[in-house]
């Protein structure tokens, strides 16, 4: 099906005529786009639920088929069962992202077949579904605002706010935005660890509570079950790699989606939805391969702009409306490694600068 049927109107397949390719498209500022181009999207349900369930069909058998593998291999072979983690550790950021499309609504068009998926999905990725979605809902709130930080992003501090710590406490801040630290240790830490306690906010929100708790008592389950019959090395000598590895792809693709010199970070009476969207969220321009295992989660300034788009849509919408392109920082693989540098908000030059910068900007 061609884009502009999956992105134009439901009847006709046209293109909205705000965007046809015309002479006024060209008057037409970017702000004002994205906006008009957001309503369209909003109107629309993109649900496709064949699609999905064979995505699904695909995916699901292929991650446990790698889990036995893994397991086949993991008396006599332990090299091999760690190679085969790193395909398994992919399959399971493809299933992260159905059960992220699951919390949007997007993946399927009953909302019980969402919550099924979601938190069938939940064991594997150690996120509980009903916490994860709310808190993951407040991110698409408040993503780029600086005045309302902290809800489902990468801590991220100011230029001001960093030269007002501690030695210590820049120290800390430094060492928390290492790669090494951050993807090696931080990000599986909260996904094996800190998920299984309702901390901050969760802790007063019932559905929360309830959420963390329904996924604690399913992994005792499913985990328990596996270590009663198997034993507890190998139980954990198979799937600590994959969990591991694949925290760290999803942090990964996590921080590079908000992290680039040319952030968008604006205090809340200057911060507009649309504008964080698209200046805010990186078009992260992969290869085909690795686009099929994160789910396409690198069109992610389409994504932010309508979280309603299921993950095999976001493409179409982006070909279907190229104007998006022109406010959407593109990145490619090789340009993603230099963006670790970027760590600190400067509200004066509103970019990113790395640790180097500020020390510069001080003499």
């Amino acid at each position: 099906m061609a884009a502009s049927q999956l992105c134009g109107n439901r009847e006709t397949g046209a293109a909205p005529s705000a965007y046809a390719a015309s002479g006024s498209e060209a008057r037409r500022s970017v702000k004002t786009v994205t906006s008009q181009i957001a309503q369209h999207f909003a109107a629309r349900d993109w649900t496709n639920n064949r699609r999905s369930l064979v995505q699904v069909a695909c995916t699901l058998p292929a991650f446990v088929a790698g889990l036995a593998a893994m397991a086949a291999t993991v008396e006599d072979a332990y090299w091999a069962t760690l190679l085969l983690a790193i395909p398994t550790a992919g399959l399971l950021v493809r299933l992260f992202i159905f059960q992220h499309d699951c919390g949007h609504g997007s993946f399927f068009s009953s909302r019980a077949a969402n919550g099924i998926l979601g938190r069938l999905i939940s064991i594997f990725t150690m996120t509980p579904y009903e916490h994860w979605k709310r808190s993951h809902a407040a991110h698409h709130a408040t993503s780029g605002n600086l005045d309302d930080r902290g809800k489902g992003d990468v801590p991220t501090i100011t230029l001001n706010e960093y030269r007002e710590m501690s030695p210590l406490g820049r120290l800390g801040y430094r060492i928390f935005r290492h790669p090494v630290f951050l993807l090696g240790v931080g990000v599986p830490i909260n996904f094996i660890i800190l998920q299984r306690f309702p901390l901050g906010e969760a802790a007063r929100d019932p559905i929360s509570l309830r959420s963390i708790a329904e996924l604690n008592v399913m992994m005792l389950a499913v985990y328990g079950g596996a270590m009663a019959l198997f034993g507890i090395a190998p139980v954990v000598a198979v799937y600590l790699p994959v969990i591991v590895v694949a925290a760290a792809i999803g942090g990964w693709l996590f921080f590079i989606q908000h992290n680039y010199e040319e952030a968008y970070w604006r205090h809340s009476d200057d911060w507009t939805f649309h504008e964080a969207s698209l200046a805010g969220s990186s078009y992260y321009d992969l290869p085909a391969v690795l686009h099929w295992f994160t789910g396409n989660i690198g069109y992610h300034h389409i994504h932010h702009l309508c979280c309603r788009v299921p993950n095999h849509r976001l493409r179409d919408c982006m070909t279907a409306f190229p104007e998006l392109n022109r406010g959407a920082k593109r990145l490619s693989l090789r340009e993603s490694f230099g963006c670790w540098k970027f760590a600190l908000w400067d509200d004066d030059a509103r970019q990113m600068i790395s640790f180097k910068d500020a020390e510069r900007s001080r003499s």
